[in-house]
This record gives structure tokens, C-alpha cells and sequence, in this order.
């Protein structure tokens, strides 16, 4: 059977659970699922990085697909990295906004208050210094939110492929 990993939690959402009626058969998996298992067999070894790491929990992959495990376990598996969760998670988690389209609001004018800058505003509440996403949308629409705020942010967003690179020394180019 074919498998597709994809990093798009809509794309999963859309290959798992819409193509199967149109006649595709094959495994589809977000790559959190994957490095988490990879990390569990000894494969991939997370080095240490010290500080506190909050997790937004993208609505295609957690709401719709019930994936909140998996990225939870890679952060957990981070020596020195301390998992503080957001109010609003995993079910209750609160949308970014990428996803409904307000990649478009700035063609509209600004909405206020906007879903990503609520949402930065809650992972900023947990004192953590990261705030980890596991969504291209997510990263881009928090990221702004970050990037608002100036020199004031408080956290970084990052990837959670990021989070574990940074814990082994390896840095994006």
C-alpha cells in the first residue's frame, strides 16, 4: 500500500478521510506520527535544550484527526524542555485562524482582535519561551502575531521538527 506523509494537517485531512471514497488506498500520516515513532525506537535522539515549550494544537490535525499524542510525546522526549500546555488545548484548542481565511485579512483591513493574535496571547500566559506548531498555516499565521509584538514577544514559534533540531545542535539555514 502507498503512504504519504505529509507536513499539512489539511492535507492529511483530505487524503485520509476524502480520497478512500474516490477510490485512494493508501496510509496517510502527519510527520509528527512518524518522528514520534522514530524517536521511539531509538532512531531519532533528541538532544537536551533547556525551557519551557507550549503546543498549539493545529484544528485539522487534533480537532478533525485526533492527533494530539504525537507531537506531545516529541516535545516530552527533549530533555531539559518543559511541556506547559495552553487553557484552550488538544478538543478545546483555539483556532489560529489560518485555516478559514484570514490569510486575508490584512486585503480587508485589520480585524480586531484577529484569532492569531488571541491565540499568541495565550501561549505567551504560560510563561513559555517556545511556542510549537505542527501546521505551515499555524506557523505562519502565529508568527505574524509573534512579529507584532515586536522586540516584547516573549516566545518564538517554531516547528516542531525546529524544537528537535535545535535540541541536537542543528540549526535551519
Amino acid at each position: 500500500m502507498t503512504k504519504i506523509i505529509t507536513m499539512d494537517p489539511h492535507a492529511l485531512h483530505v487524503f485520509r478521510n476524502f480520497y478512500p471514497a474516490l477510490g485512494g488506498r493508501f496510509q496517510v500520516y502527519h510527520y509528527s506520527e512518524i518522528l514520534a515513532g522514530l524517536i521511539k525506537e531509538g532512531k531519532v535522539r533528541p538532544g537536551r535544550l533547556e525551557g519551557r515549550v507550549t503546543y498549539h494544537d493545529p484544528c485539522y490535525l487534533g480537532r478533525h484527526n485526533k492527533i494530539y499524542g504525537a507531537p506531545r510525546r516529541i516535545l516530552k522526549a527533549i530533555e531539559g524542555l518543559e511541556l506547559v500546555e495552553m487553557r484552550r488545548n488538544r478538543e478545546n484548542s483555539f483556532c489560529c485562524g489560518g485555516g478559514g481565511g484570514n490569510f486575508f485579512t490584512d486585503i480587508l483591513g485589520r480585524l480586531s482582535p484577529r484569532p492569531s493574535k488571541i491565540r499568541f496571547e495565550e501561549a505567551t500566559v504560560t510563561g513559555a519561551t517556545i511556542l510549537a506548531v505542527a501546521c505551515p498555516l499555524c506557523a505562519k499565521m502565529l508568527t505574524d502575531a509573534c512579529k507584532e509584538q515586536g522586540e516584547a514577544a516573549s516566545l518564538e514559534v517554531m516547528d516542531l521538527a525546529e524544537v528537535v533540531g535545535r535540541s541536537m545542535g542543528i540549526s535551519p539555514p
